[in-house]
């Protein structure tokens, strides 16, 4: 989900960790091709932009690559790269209107200066498209522009998306993970920003945003954002990368759909489990579980970071870790599960399902409040699916990895017509496309075979959304070279 490969030494570590069989839906034997069992063979299927294969798909499926990076242009400016969460609108004469995050990181000019950005030192933003369900472009311009690393989001009934900074970056923390192998006190890339991040924006699907965050659905590493209608409440994913991440919930000041936006002032809340006390749910492996929930408020959903004056220039007082984990921590000290890198989520018939990276290993080696205890990184498994129940206020594991060949570290998700789900995988070794249907059964829907170097596909799919025709499923090649994909092709024959 970012521009260095943060999954790599975690993922020799995973394999290590797991021993035993992980209860799944479905699994397959550990020696098997990376691929699911179930449906039909994947083949080798021409881009129709250029005749490239890019992707192996269904026997009679078709696709268009759409808005390469660095190579095709919205109006006169270069197509960003890092393509990630996206959804579609109703679009004219039947196209559709495509609101895509570019997760850019670090500091530096806008990728555009139209709308007025919201950080004049940062790269990343949204940028709405109107295509038909064949990949061909009609429109397209910037929405957003000036935040930091615009990772996922979720689509709003009323027609805008709400994209997710997952940082904590800004002038009064330091930097993160990016600066490598200098100290956690570096000071450079953060101190050219001009305002605070880690915050949701709304972003209407036939204009522009406002550029105005959404600060009470708090400041941590934003992933994704569910809305459930039948509550007018809102559900947030959290993906902290070196420490467990949590689940919320934002209860807004008004209504959302009378408002048709997402109103600031509201509370925050995270997950809990009745009668466990912080839960370690990252090492759930029961399928079928459920775990009655309540919900803990989060006090302070922006915290302030204060800096040291006392020198000739300003510094933070907080190091990025520390920064990115002042949210969850509130929520820790009353009791909040402990998951592991929270990602997509997408809510579908009263159930949010959402999706944890690198859930389902063995219990993290991490307690609360040891501070000689480094840990590289929260999450030793291949991934668990979650939902929760809206009406029940219940939490249910519906998917456990049993190992990499199978399913491996899932981020974005979407819902079929059907109700199935369609995953994507960031992976280190390969990346798919998997479908998880109703009754449990994982089956592949597109691999992606570009070259990265000698990893063939090691780009992560993102983004993923059907039309609202359900005909053509969009999703992304996120990479810096990423682009956007159009596919379409007999969706009930693979029971989509």
């Amino acid at each position: 989900m970012t521009q260095i490969d943060r999954r790599t030494v975690l993922k020799a570590g995973a394999v290590a960790a797991l021993a035993g069989p992980f209860a799944g839906f479905f699994a397959r034997h550990a020696n098997a091709a990376p691929s699911a069992t179930a449906g039909p063979p994947l083949v080798p299927v021409p881009d129709l932009r250029d005749g490239v294969v890019r992707l192996h798909l269904p026997q009679g499926f078709s696709y268009r690559s759409f808005q390469h990076a660095a190579v095709d242009t919205f109006g006169e400016v270069p197509v960003p790269g890092r393509h990630d969460g996206m959804a579609a609108f109703a679009g004219p004469n039947g196209a559709s209107r495509l609101v895509r995050n570019h997760e850019i990181l670090g500091s530096g000019s806008p990728f555009a200066t139209t709308p007025a950005p919201y950080d004049s030192a940062a790269r990343g933003g949204t940028i709405n498209t109107v295509v038909t369900g064949e990949g061909i472009v009609v429109e397209s311009w910037a929405s957003l522009t000036g935040t930091v690393g615009n990772c996922a989001g979720g689509p709003m009934p009323w027609g805008s998306w709400v994209t997710c900074e997952e940082t904590v970056n800004g002038p009064d923390v330091y930097d993160d993970f990016n600066r490598g192998t200098a100290p956690p006190t570096t000071y450079v890339s953060n101190a050219l920003l001009k305002q605070k991040h880690g915050y949701l924006f709304e972003v209407p699907s036939d204009g522009v945003s406002a550029g105005v965050p959404v600060k009470a659905t708090g400041r941590f590493s934003h992933e994704a954002i569910a809305y459930s209608p039948g509550e007018d409440v809102f559900y947030l994913t959290e993906d902290d990368f070196a420490f467990p991440s949590g689940f919320y919930r934002y209860l807004p000041p008004r209504r959302p759909g009378p408002t048709r936006r997402l109103r600031d002032g509201g509370r925050l809340f995270a997950l809990a489990v009745r009668g466990r006390s912080e839960a370690r749910l990252e090492a759930a492996a029961t399928v079928g579980q459920r775990f009655p929930v309540r919900w803990v408020e989060i006090d302070d959903p922006d915290p302030t970071f204060p800096m040291d004056t006392s020198g000739p220039t300003p510094v933070p007082t907080v190091t990025n870790d520390e920064a990115n984990h002042a949210v969850a921590e509130q929520g820790w000290v009353r009791g909040a599960a402990y998951f592991s890198r929270l990602e997509g989520a997408k809510y579908d018939r009263d159930t949010v399902y959402f999706t944890s990276t690198q859930g389902g290993g063995a219990q993290a080696p991490w307690v609360r409040g040891d501070p000689g205890l480094t840990v590289s990184g929260f999450g030793s498994g291949f991934g668990q699916i979650w939902a929760y129940h809206t009406l029940t206020r219940e939490l249910e594991l519906v998917y456990v990895s049993p190992g990499p060949d199978v399913l491996d570290f899932p981020d974005n998700i979407t819902t079929s017509k059907n109700g199935t789900l369609v995953i994507c995988e960031d992976s280190t070794n390969g990346n798919w496309l998997r479908g998880l249907t109703n009754n449990g059964v994982l089956f592949d829907i597109a691999q992606n075979v570009i070259p990265k170097g000698s990893d063939i596909g090691g780009d992560e799919f993102a983004g993923s959304t059907f039309s609202p025709d359900f005909r053509t499923l969009f999703v992304n090649i996120q990479a810096s070279t990423g682009m956007s994909i159009a596919i379409w092709g007999s969706w009930a024959g693979l029971g989509i």
